[in-house]
């Protein structure tokens, strides 16, 4: 059978994804990055391809997420795109009439809108791990409880308390402060839900038209009580669409689907195998201006196989293999 892959990279989590020549999903693995991509998603390569017949082809890969670079030059991406492209397009695969996509990851947050099948805008947050996933992760290890025990805790609010959700640091101030005068901890996690909401509504959203039918994708859509805060708040159904948490690889994966139909050559895929090659990544200073870059290296064997990270194209000009 033929098969199209799709990796997604980011700093918390990484996702591999595979489809048919239908586009339907019949792979996929999640795992946490653990600030190891390379060996991330050559693990994630391997978790895959024991789910897929002996027999399958791969024919065009995509990467996308923070390390999308990086993923792209190991794997041998066909195709590298960034994360709002990625989401849409994964978003528009199973909600066709989607206008408003909310995307929460590990350390990042997304807004994307969507008109006609079109992105027209888009906003995104990488400054601050308020109402990210890494945040919420945080604060259930503090109460000594799962991320899944947050998650259904918070539904049995019945008087959330209101916390200051601007600042992870303020917030997590304002909880401790909560828990001190006597609060239950349901009314803590929800209204903790409702703060950070309001911060991405606030901040990322500020602006933007949100229109129905909203969809929210993310690992951070698993947390019930931050789907029924955005529920609350928007005063309208949101969409949580099957598998969520992979779909930026899913999108990566038809990306590549789509890149390689409009091209009648092979696809740059190294194989499977390269889930048991030893990289060594490294980085040097560029003087050839007074920018001073700092260049990233993959190499493997003594050899490079790229740089990237300067601001012109100098060194992804002059990169190896």
């Amino acid at each position: 059978m033929e098969a199209y892959l799709g990796i997604d990279v980011g700093s918390v989590t990484t996702k591999v994804a595979a489809l048919d020549v239908n586009d339907e999903l019949i792979a996929d693995f999640y795992l946490p990055t653990q600030g190891q991509p390379i060996v991330k998603v050559q693990q994630g390569l391997a978790e895959v391809r024991r789910h897929l017949p002996a027999d399958v082809e791969i024919r065009g890969v995509g990467t996308t997420g923070s390390a999308r670079y990086l993923a792209g030059t190991i794997v041998g991406a066909d195709l590298i795109k960034n994360e709002i492209t990625s989401h849409a397009v994964a978003a528009l695969h199973y909600i066709p009439d989607v206008q408003t996509v909310l995307e929460i990851g590990g350390q990042d947050s997304k807004i994307i809108i969507i008109r006609d099948g079109v992105v027209t805008d888009f906003g995104m947050n990488t400054v601050c791990a308020a109402g990210t996933g890494s945040f919420l992760d945080h604060q259930a290890l503090r109460l000594n409880m799962g991320i899944e025990d947050f998650s259904h805790k918070s539904l049995d609010s019945e008087t959330p308390v209101r916390i200051a959700g601007r600042c992870t640091v303020f917030a997590e101030s304002d909880m401790i402060h909560k828990q001190q005068v006597g609060h239950r901890i349901e009314d803590i996690l929800y209204g903790l839900c409702q703060a950070l909401v309001r911060n991405y509504l606030n901040n990322i959203a500020s602006g933007k038209e949100i229109r129905p039918p909203i969809v929210f994708q993310g690992g951070v859509a698993f947390n019930q009580g931050i789907v029924k805060a955005f529920r609350e708040e928007l005063k309208t159904d949101i969409i949580i669409p099957p598998h969520h948490e992979v779909m930026g690889a899913i999108g990566a994966a038809l990306l590549a689907h789509e890149e390689m139909a409009d091209h009648s050559d092979s696809t740059k895929f190294r194989g499977f195998g390269i889930s048991d090659i030893q990289y060594r990544t490294s980085s040097f200073e560029c003087k050839a201006c007074p920018n001073l870059c700092e260049i990233a290296q993959l190499a493997t064997n003594g050899k490079v196989l790229a740089r990237w990270g300067g601001r012109c194209d100098m060194w992804e000009r002059t990169s190896a293999g």
